[in-house]
């Protein structure tokens, strides 16, 4: 499968990236045919940590979903910084100009925002620097598909394997755990009620895991879940403990919970092959003895009708 050429416009709503990484990654999504666009302030940096000021960040945001030449945004790397956008995001603009948004990471904060109140179709996804410009760094198949809105499926080929047996059904959902547990008590925190809900993070020790996903139990956030699928988890672990630490940490403090429970889907922070998930669209999580699979429904043409 491939891509089919699209207009992408390259944002930096959190942290700078380094631009050699950017540059690789323009050039390798130009290679699969796509027109790159750089928004002002991509390469630009702002003390001391950020892409640029809020005020450049979301400009460069709200003009790459208000430009009718772009056809998706496309984030350049996560870092830190997109929860200062927020406040300023312009939900009508973004209701009327409804483009794919993709990304992970720190960004989930603004992710799940435009999703709940835009209905923004959400790609959790591969970034230009911090995927695109390994060679290694992107799943092309899911990438393709996810952009196209078309129905594929996700098993042992993306590290998923299961934790706990059932069938669940649910509009797929969430990002990164530590981003949404940072979101609980605001106005800007998701709404996970009645999700297929996918949870993913980096470098976070066991104990913190499950601080986060108690956290969330606590909030009413994993009320309503249909199922739950874990990310790869990349360097989730704490040194001299056992490999699967981690696994048993999550059944252990999800023990409550009824539904299927996955494990090790490369989304989001990951070690190579970043998966795409569209978030906001019908999918169906089967674990069993002949193994885990995630069914993503189709929304082919959803993109261009909504807008």
């Amino acid at each position: 499968m491939t891509t089919s050429p699209i207009r992408l416009a390259v944002v930096a709503p959190a942290s700078n990236a380094d631009p050699e990484k950017v540059q690789r990654g323009v050039e390798r999504l130009r290679a699969l045919g796509h027109t790159v666009t750089l928004m002002p302030h991509v390469l630009t940096q702002a003390w001391p940590y950020f892409a640029a000021t809020p005020e450049q960040r979301l400009a460069d945001l709200h003009a790459a979903f208000a430009d009718p030449e772009i056809d998706a945004v496309i984030c350049i790397r996560g870092g830190y910084g997109s929860n200062y956008l927020l406040e300023g995001l312009d939900l009508d603009l973004l209701r009327r100009n409804r483009k794919p948004f993709i990304g992970y990471s720190d960004h989930t904060a603004i992710e799940t925002w435009m999703l709940d109140q835009a209905g923004v179709p959400v790609l959790h996804g591969p970034m230009v620097a911090a995927d695109f410009s390994r060679g290694d760094g992107v799943d092309l198949l899911s990438f393709a598909a996810a952009l196209g809105g078309e129905a594929y499926r996700l098993g042992s080929e993306s590290g998923l394997r299961g934790l706990q047996a059932g069938n669940a059904h649910g509009v797929l959902y969430g990002g990164c755990l530590s981003l949404l547990a940072a979101s609980l008590g605001t106005h800007f925190a998701a709404q996970t009620e009645g999700k297929l809900l996918f949870l993913e993070d980096l470098g976070e020790k066991p104990y913190q895991i499950d601080r986060m996903l108690r956290q969330m139990k606590l909030a009413g956030k994993l009320e309503g879940v249909t199922g739950i699928i874990f990310g790869e988890m990349l360097d989730c672990h704490s040194p001299g403990a056992p490999a699967d630490l981690t696994e048993r940490v999550i059944l252990t403090v999800m023990e409550w919970f009824d539904g299927p429970i996955a494990y090790g889907l490369r989304s989001g922070h990951v070690s190579r092959s970043n998966v795409t998930l569209p978030f906001g669209v019908e999918a169906e999580l089967a674990v069993g003895l002949e193994g885990t699979e995630l069914q993503i429904a189709s929304r082919n043409g959803v993109y261009q009708e909504e807008r």
